[in-house]
């Protein structure tokens, strides 16, 4: 499956800067010290990528959702912005240089974009736990991309 999903024509104001980036930092180190961390409200974990431009390890802290088996789900929804946040296209650049930090545990894992009726059923899965997603989804004109990290061994 391919990482297909364009930016939109329009959307809420997508957060960044200095001090989101001081942010994700602070939830980063959070999430890698307190085992089965959440964030506003829902399972947390420490996304790391490799930057599609630079080459560089990037990290941010994202909300997930229970996949099948031992997957995770994540949201690119950058709270419901035009635009993709910037680690949809390293994943989409280097979806086998992913890692994972959750549950006290570094992983390293392959990220797949999720597409048709496996996207639907997640979606439906994601919005029942987190109805935040769909007023998400609301503000933008983008389908707003699932992708699921499966534990590579």
């Amino acid at each position: 499956m391919s990482f297909d999903t364009r930016p939109g024509t329009h959307g809420a104001r997508q957060p960044r800067g200095r001090v989101m980036a001081w942010m994700n930092h602070l939830m980063a180190r959070r999430i890698r010290r307190q085992p089965q961390s959440k964030f506003m409200g829902f399972n947390a974990l420490v996304l790391t990528t490799v930057g599609r431009k630079s080459g560089r390890e990037r990290t941010t802290p994202v909300g997930w959702f229970p996949g099948i088996g031992e997957s995770r789900l994540i949201v690119a929804s950058a709270a419901g912005a035009p635009g993709n946040p910037d680690w949809y296209y390293n994943l989409a650049a280097h979806p086998d240089q992913v890692r994972i930090a959750v549950d006290g545990r570094t992983i390293d894992v392959r990220a797949e974009q999720l597409h048709g009726p496996e996207r639907a059923e997640a979606w439906e899965q994601i919005t029942t736990a987190a109805p935040r997603f769909a007023q998400y989804q609301v503000k933008t004109d983008r389908e707003l991309p699932i992708i699921r990290l499966t534990p590579r061994h």
